[in-house]
């Protein structure tokens, strides 16, 4: 990465929309200049993107690159407000801020919950809550026709199961959805972002104490055991990053994904059909969304700890760094020149990004390959005439540009298979 000539980066830099929007054509105009592109964030913050597959996967990996905010220059220059709005992407305590021995004690931590062993052992539970949603959805459909698909099944599956892993009870469940909403959208205003943040911080601050007070088998009970542990200390404030984190990304990643599944299905029926003949696998499905349509657009951030050329683009210590995930995903060198097509045959050229790469990559992967498989499996079978009620382009864009879907899912179910 560092044998290319150093060559600053001359085009003007892409200022990208705080309301996000679809990112594909974006991608596609950025990669034409290069895999990587200097880009300006909300509030005049110069950036740099990576969205080549190749160049992304090595930057990830790189030992020079950093996820810790001490390394962010602009914020440790004090040039970067309370209510910015990705600032918490940047100063949260926890796994995707931290490097080293600190990544690695956090991780382990939380890590024994999410092996692919104790995965599967969650396989009956989420095919119970699955059914149980798909039972509302009929119920629904009976009634009005037309069920809004992402509300009623897309979002309560993934957010009941992490609630459940870490024993967050049903009175807290839809608030911190909503705040997790808020803390995520690029778009929120600076004061709003500073009020969900701190009432986020608040809510899991009951949460911990509620399961301190009355320990159960869920994993923030396990974390607060573990203070008592001799090198597995875990502060307040570690914690409630923690938190955060799962209970964001356990939740809107894989929202993002059941309903970008959805959505490639009901536009493209023959490959729906390639599954329902067996040529393809519903793990098909989820991989080749994952690629396609990535859950994750552009993900906040990372740092160069000295100045590094990229692809022959410098990026100069302390930039913060998007990772491109939905432009790798299309990236033609390395899924072939059909990159745009949505293909469950497709032979695994390279592996995407979507989920990470490297010391980061995602911890909650088997999870939400598992909810997405199971959702989309019975959710098909049970209605195998399911379709948009309305055209895909006229779906509402997903509100900022890191998390890529859309806001609503309206479909029709048709008649109700009874699979169950």
């Amino acid at each position: 990465m560092t044998s290319s000539p150093e060559v600053p980066a001359a085009e003007v830099p892409y200022r990208i929309d705080p309301a996000g929007g679809c990112p594909h054509a974006v991608n596609a105009r950025l990669r034409e200049r290069g895999s990587v592109a200097p880009v300006v964030l909300p509030g005049d913050v110069p950036g740099m993107l990576v969205l080549g597959h190749d160049t992304l996967k090595e930057f990830l990996a790189h030992p020079d690159v950093a996820k810790d905010a001490r390394h962010f220059t602009a914020l440790t220059e004090g040039r970067i407000p309370d209510g910015w709005p990705l600032r918490t992407f940047a100063t949260v305590r926890g796994m995707t801020t931290a490097d080293g021995d600190d990544h690695r004690r956090l991780r382990s931590l939380v890590g024994r919950a999410f092996t692919v062993r104790r995965v599967e052992a969650l396989r009956r539970r989420v095919e119970q809550l699955t059914d149980e949603l798909l039972d509302g959805v009929a119920e629904e459909a009976a009634a009005q026709g037309v069920v809004e698909l992402r509300k009623r099944f897309a979002l309560p599956l993934p957010m009941r199961v992490i609630c459940e892993l870490f024993g967050v009870d049903e009175e807290f469940r839809a608030r911190l959805h909503h705040l997790s909403s808020q803390v995520v959208s690029t778009r929120t205003r600076p004061e709003d972002a500073v009020a969900a943040n701190r009432e986020m911080v608040a809510v899991l601050a009951q949460v911990a104490a509620a399961r301190e007070r009355e320990p159960g088998d869920d994993l923030t009970s396990a974390l607060l055991a573990a203070r008592e542990a001799d090198g597995d200390r875990l502060a307040q404030e570690e914690l409630i990053g923690t938190l955060i984190l799962f209970v964001i990304a356990g939740h809107e990643t894989t929202l993002n994904l059941i309903t970008n599944a959805v959505r490639a299905l009901c536009a493209h029926r023959d490959q729906l059909a390639l599954v329902r003949a067996g040529r393809a696998s519903w793990s098909d499905v989820v991989e080749e969304t994952l690629r396609w349509d990535s859950p994750v657009s552009y993900f906040p951030f990372r740092y160069p700890t000295r100045d590094l050329t990229v692809d022959g683009t410098l990026i100069p210590k302390g930039t913060p760094v998007l990772a491109g995930y939905s432009g790798a995903g299309r990236d033609t060198a390395a899924h072939g020149p059909d990159a745009d097509r949505f293909d469950v045959l497709r032979p695994a050229r390279r592996p995407h990004l979507s989920l990470g790469h490297g010391a980061h990559y995602c911890l909650g992967a088997p999870l939400a390959r598992l909810e997405a498989t199971v959702a989309l499996e019975r959710l098909f079978t049970r209605f195998p005439d399911l379709a948009l009620a309305v055209p895909d382009e006229e779906l509402p864009a997903h509100a900022g540009f890191v998390g890529n879907s859309v806001r609503e899912l309206p479909v029709r179910p048709g008649p109700d298979a009874g699979h169950r």
